[in-house]
């Protein structure tokens, strides 16, 4: 499993909006100042947050976006799949059920499921509000 650019910065533009979190709505322009993302590469990314539910927008003067929740509502793992998708580190265990035809004779399949596993339980394991006390994490 690869994170993208998109989902990087997705989780990126959802922790600087956590971080200044004051009710107001914060315009892109802010965000991309802090962050160093293009408008125009956000624009690619808030359609998908806000369709998502976690972003509420206010278009024109004093518009912007803001969090439709507390950042404690908000798991990061949750945010990752909805720009990336599942994150099976292997095609065979994308789906909830696995119809490859080796799966019962396969030797690797509880490696690569322990491996989905870890990774679930780790992205899982952080809320937004987790990145506002101050501790640096690798992104």
């Amino acid at each position: 499993m690869k994170v993208s650019t998109k989902g990087r910065y997705a989780l990126r533009i959802m922790i600087d909006l956590a971080m200044h979190n004051n009710g107001e709505f914060i315009p892109l322009k802010d965000i991309s100042a802090r962050q160093g993302i293009t408008i125009k590469y956000m624009e690619q990314i808030i359609p998908t947050l806000s369709k998502s539910g976690y972003l509420k927008s206010l278009r024109g003067n004093g518009g912007g976006y803001k969090l439709s929740k507390s950042p404690d509502k908000y798991i990061v793992g949750d945010i990752i799949r909805v720009m990336e998708g599942n994150l099976a580190p292997v095609v065979c265990l994308e789906d909830e059920e696995n119809t490859c035809v080796r799966y019962e004779s396969c030797t690797t399949v509880r490696f690569w499921s322990g491996l989905k596993k870890v990774i679930e339980e780790y992205v899982d394991s952080f809320t937004l509000a987790d990145f506002l006390d101050g501790e640096d994490y690798i992104i």
